[in-house]
């Protein structure tokens, strides 16, 4: 087991299978996705899925998406980390619990993910896939180190307005742009 990382109000840790009824919790919680609502999660078997692939990051490259707690308390208030995608890049995501939203969780977790990314494999870009209208997101992207580096209509989404962004803490390839997209 990976030991856990500290941040000043943080505790991150692996995911285990004690974590999925939180998980699934937030994760099925309407305000969580006011930016996607179609990707809420309906069934705990979602949520099992997207822990598996976390899970195969840690197994194949040393990293994936941890579970997040307040040191203060102990309690579990979301996901989020770098993950392995495509091969090619880190991927940074979190999903923190809407009644956390705003105070400043997402960026102490985002910076310590790329911090831990660069430690793990520093070759390897780290990148945010967000939808342009969630600009709370790109804010923590660029407070994390990353910058605007493409930008593309969102494929597979039910409004087909919407664009999809891609930063990066460097340039892309376009194998590293193409995995980026997932």
């Amino acid at each position: 087991m990976t030991a856990d990382t500290l941040t000043p109000r943080l505790r991150l840790s692996r995911p285990t299978a004690d974590d999925l009824e939180d998980l699934f919790a937030i994760s099925s919680d309407p305000r969580v996705w006011t930016h996607y609502p179609s990707l809420r999660h309906r069934r705990r078997e979602e949520t099992a899925a997207r822990m598996a692939h976390w899970e195969e990051s840690w197994e194949t490259a040393g990293l994936g998406s941890w579970s997040v707690r307040l040191r203060a308390t102990g309690e579990l208030i979301g996901n989020g980390g770098c993950t392995l995608l495509g091969g090619e890049v880190w991927n940074l995501g979190y999903r923190l619990s809407a009644d956390h939203h705003g105070k400043g969780y997402a960026t102490e977790l985002a910076s310590a993910a790329v911090e831990r990314a660069h430690a793990v494999d520093p070759a390897r870009p780290v990148i945010a896939y967000l939808v342009e209208h969630n600009r709370a997101s790109a804010r923590v992207a660029e407070k994390a180190g990353l910058a605007l580096v493409h930008r593309t209509a969102d494929a597979g989404n039910p409004d087909p307005s919407v664009r999809r962004l891609v930063y990066a803490d460097r340039p892309l390839t376009g194998a590293q742009l193409a995995a980026a997209a997932g």
